[in-house]
């Protein structure tokens, strides 16, 4: 999960940015629908004592899988089952009002599968503050500095979202991650 989050970090930032291209007023928010994106793998080989699956995509590459102890249902697994990952993700923009205070939250959860086959959903939701710190007319571009002093800019297709904000406006920028793991025997 931290290396899929580190990727949809970079990507929801660079999003997050194209959302400043709405109609954008204080306190307003704006919502950028995310992808989905479904794969689906088969157990090749398990090995119980390492908690290592093998599983095959679609293309017949092979990958190495280590279940950590949160994989309660490890042990259910069989060779030949279908393992579903369908991940999705959504970024919001709120353009802050004068004087409200930064925040900077980051929370998760884990749900665990009821059915008769092992599943579970995994899902992080983190808020940062960030603070416009350049516009750049010419370029059609915006930089932003948020928390940890990274600073990021990106391109804005709409040139109207100049007019709309300047440096020292700040932005909240909340995204979602969620990946709904399933396993289903194979089909005979």
């Amino acid at each position: 999960m931290t290396t899929v989050r580190t990727i949809a970090v970079t990507g929801i930032l660079a999003c997050s940015v194209v959302l400043l291209a709405g109609s954008i007023v204080n306190g307003q928010t704006k919502t950028i629908p995310g992808e989905m994106i479904t794969s689906t793998v088969t157990v090749e080989a398990i090995e119980q004592s390492t908690r290592t699956l093998t599983v095959k995509n679609d293309k017949g590459i092979y990958e190495t899988i280590q279940a950590g102890p949160d994989v309660t249902r490890f042990k259910e697994l069989k060779v030949g089952d279908k393992i579903t990952v369908r991940y999705y993700d959504n970024v919001v923009v709120r353009l802050k009002k004068p004087g409200e205070a930064a925040v900077d939250v980051d929370t998760a959860a884990l749900t665990k599968g009821q059915g008769a086959r092992p599943a579970g959903t995994a899902a992080t939701q983190r808020t940062i503050t960030v603070t416009i710190t350049a516009l750049d007319p010419k370029a059609s571009s915006i930089t932003v500095k948020g928390p940890n002093g990274y600073t990021y800019s990106r391109r804005v297709e709409d040139k109207k979202v100049f007019g709309q904000v300047k440096v020292g406006d700040q932005l909240d920028m909340t995204w979602t991650e969620a990946m709904l793991i399933s396993v289903d025997p194979p089909k005979k």
